[in-house]
């Protein structure tokens, strides 16, 4: 009743105004009564009908456990009872209302025999409780009821819910459209359990197949929206477990995605939920790209070289493409070689010069182009200070630093460009976070820092090395272009000094202290040089 009124207020209006009115003669007095009396009828969730509802499931259950054994290959001699169990099954979703209960249904003692039933030998049975766990761990369910979610996940896990609803999931078909549901509702459900306890993403990953069937997932050509849902989950599975991106290497992981995103290097996708495949793919490959080891693999794969192809095509993922070389490049000379060796600069710097993306490349119609612009130049300004970073000598660090001197140094104009800019916004938002504090509003100064960054000075940060390192090869054109620059915006190397200075004295130790101190080294020569 509720949705078809929301669907069409203008009915429900009109009914209201009629019985308001008095004006009721055109309506069934009896179906009033009935609807009163329905309604009167609701049961009242509380742990007494909690405890009816699973006194009646286990019932069921014991009936068609003896029906299958006694009469195992007669089916039609426990048919019956398999319909009860499936009726059982459906009520329990009831409990989906009263997720304050969950810690009662628990101590009863019946989510081992509810889990269990992902291995009844009746298909249509495992799919019921896939339903039922899906629909009593939906994120809305659990919303404010974080303590009986826990209770409850806690209870699945512990019950090798994660093991069986994974082998179950190898038993389904995709082309049968009730097992194509289920698929969906198991991904939904693994991703329910994520939610309320993150240690799931590493367990089901340790304790299952889950990712093997994910990448035989997306392996396949055809797109449908299960193939979508795995690649959200792989990406779920992948962001945040170091673990987790380091097995999926081991397992030819980098491979295979790299394959899946090689569909749409000279095309694009053909809906919108096609293109969030896309970014989930790109997802999965960046997060897999941050352990060093998977960052070889992808070398080896020839991943370089496919993402410079998506680059020349200008499609749809493009800037995922700038993306993922940005994750690959990054602390990994490698990369950062083969980049140069297969003819990658001039694709880089192409883009860089760039001045405005959406006049040459889609964007999807989830980015608002002004983020989109900027999301690109940040990237290219990252794999620039990457290549730099990873290319110390020899012939590639001449290719790399003549970009900057051809066509009378527009690339150095350009940075200068993108270094006043930022440098502006970074001020600003610096002014304002001195009239923050001015109003008493105490920020320590790692927020103060944080905030600083976000509104844009890790790339100026970054514009600033690239700037040193141009600066340090000694070439006096590209010294001269950079001190005319910085005068005619009425600025000196004191600028790009305090810019280094900052980036210098917050640099973490999460790689250890070797490679902080390491990295302070660095940026302190390029500041004695400037």
């Amino acid at each position: 009743m509720e949705v078809a009124n929301a669907r069409n207020p203008a009915t429900k209006r009109k009914f209201d105004d009629a019985v308001s009115n008095g004006v009721a003669t055109d309506v069934d007095l009896s179906l009033l009564e009935a609807i009163e009396k329905s309604q009167n009828a609701v049961e009242v969730l509380d742990l007494r009908t909690l405890k009816k509802h699973v006194l009646s499931f286990e019932r069921r259950l014991k009936e068609n456990i003896e029906a299958r054994l006694k009469y195992p290959n007669q089916p039609d001699r426990f048919a019956d009872s398999e319909v009860e169990l499936h009726d059982e099954l459906q009520k329990l979703k009831v409990l989906a209302g009263a997720p304050e209960l969950y810690p009662d249904l628990v101590s009863l003692n019946v989510v081992p025999s509810i889990v269990d039933l992902l291995n009844h030998d009746n298909t249509d049975i495992a799919i019921d409780v896939v339903q039922l766990l899906q629909d009593l761990t939906d994120e809305d369910v659990l919303d404010d009821n974080d303590d009986s979610a826990r209770v409850l996940v806690d209870a699945l896990v512990d019950n090798s819910a994660l093991e069986l609803l994974v082998q179950n999931l190898h038993r389904l078909n995709d082309s049968d459209p009730d097992e194509n549901v289920a698929v969906y509702g198991t991904l939904a459900t693994v991703e329910n359990l994520i939610e309320v306890k993150p240690a799931v993403a590493e367990l089901v990953c340790e304790k299952t197949k889950l990712l093997k069937w994910l990448l035989g997932k997306i392996k396949v050509r055809e797109f449908d929206s299960n193939k979508q849902y795995a690649s959200e989950i792989l990406a779920i599975l992948l962001q945040s477990s170091t673990v987790n991106q380091k097995k999926l290497g081991q397992m030819n992981g980098v491979d295979v995605v790299l394959q899946a995103v090689a569909m749409y290097k000279s095309k694009d996708p053909k809906s919108s939920d096609e293109e969030e495949m896309l970014e989930n793919l790109f997802d999965c490959l960046c997060c897999l790209l941050m352990p060093l080891e998977n960052k070889e693999r992808f070398v080896k794969a020839e991943g370089v070289e496919l993402m410079i192809i998506i680059m020349k095509q200008k499609k749809l993922a493009y800037g995922s493409a700038i993306r993922a070389l940005d994750f690959a490049m990054t602390k990994y000379p490698p990369a950062c070689e083969r980049f140069v060796d297969v003819l990658g600069l001039k694709t880089a710097f192409a883009a860089f010069m760039v001045v405005c993306f959406d006049a040459q490349i889609p964007v999807s119609k989830k980015n608002k182009k002004e983020r989109y612009q900027e999301d690109l130049e940040e990237r290219l300004v990252s794999l620039i200070a990457s290549l730099f970073g990873g290319i110390l000598r020899g012939s590639r660090r001449d290719r790399l630093l003549s970009k900057f001197v051809e066509n009378e140094c527009e690339k150095i104009d350009r940075l200068m460009e993108l270094y006043i800019r930022y440098s502006d916004r970074v001020k600003a938002e610096t002014e304002r976070l001195n009239q923050v504090e001015f109003d008493d509003l105490e920020m320590d100064e790692d927020e103060i820092y944080n905030r600083k960054l976000e509104s844009g000075l890790y790339t100026l940060q970054l514009i600033a090395v690239i700037l040193s390192h141009i600066w340090c090869s000694e070439h006096p054109q590209m010294r001269g272009r950079i001190e005319l620059l910085l005068k005619q915006n009425k600025l000196s190397k004191t600028h790009i000094k305090d810019i280094l200075q900052e980036y210098h004295d917050n640099i973490g130790d999460l790689d250890g202290p070797e490679e902080k101190e390491r990295a302070q080294t660095k940026i302190q020569k390029f500041i004695m040089a400037l």
